[in-house]
């Protein structure tokens, strides 16, 4: 099979239903940036410390998630699990168990791994964002909620990876 079938090349694409819409629509948007996040997942766990192996595991199961999110936009299935959701929030709070009290604004820095980590929480909020552009009906609310607490899951990840790495988090100062 040819990975190219030239279908697209008047500026449409095809929906898992088969329909074809321009490759501007706003589902094409939010699974394409579903599908950038999933990439930028895979070039942070290319960045994390041989000791965050259950960072590395959490992350493979959210790349998993992002296809599922993906292909729910592009089909417009309307199956999710709410597990999804609390999974993500106990892991947030097993990590900031492990941390001190935020008492300010982190500016996005730090090693490698976080800052790849600051990346993909601002690429979630972008997806997050397209998703709410939609109509109802093309996308699952509880998606919209995963997408939220993803963003925040990345950030909680960023500083527990912070902390690992031995990384200052540098606090925002106002001017």
């Amino acid at each position: 099979m040819k990975i190219y079938t030239k279908t697209g090349d008047n500026g449409t694409t095809a929906l898992a239903t088969g329909e074809r819409v321009s490759k501007t629509d706003a589902r094409i948007a939010a699974y394409g940036t579903a599908d950038s996040l999933n990439s930028l997942v895979g070039w942070l766990r290319a960045a994390l410390p041989a000791t965050a192996t259950d960072a590395d595991k959490e992350l493979t199961y959210i790349q998993h998630r992002l296809f599922d999110i993906g292909g729910r936009l592009a089909a417009a299935d309307i199956k999710v699990d709410e597990l999804q959701i609390s999974t993500l929030e106990q892991w947030m709070d097993r990590m900031q168990a492990e941390l001190e009290p935020q008492r300010t604004f982190i500016l996005p820095a730090g090693s490698e791994c976080v800052t790849r980590c600051h990346i993909v929480r601002t690429t979630a909020r972008d997806l997050e964002r397209l998703i709410c552009a939609l109509p109802e009906g093309q996308y699952n609310g509880q998606d919209r909620i995963f997408v939220n607490r993803l963003s925040d899951y990345f950030f909680v990840l960023s500083r527990w990876l912070s902390k690992l790495t031995l990384s200052n988090e540098t606090p925002w100062i106002s001017a």
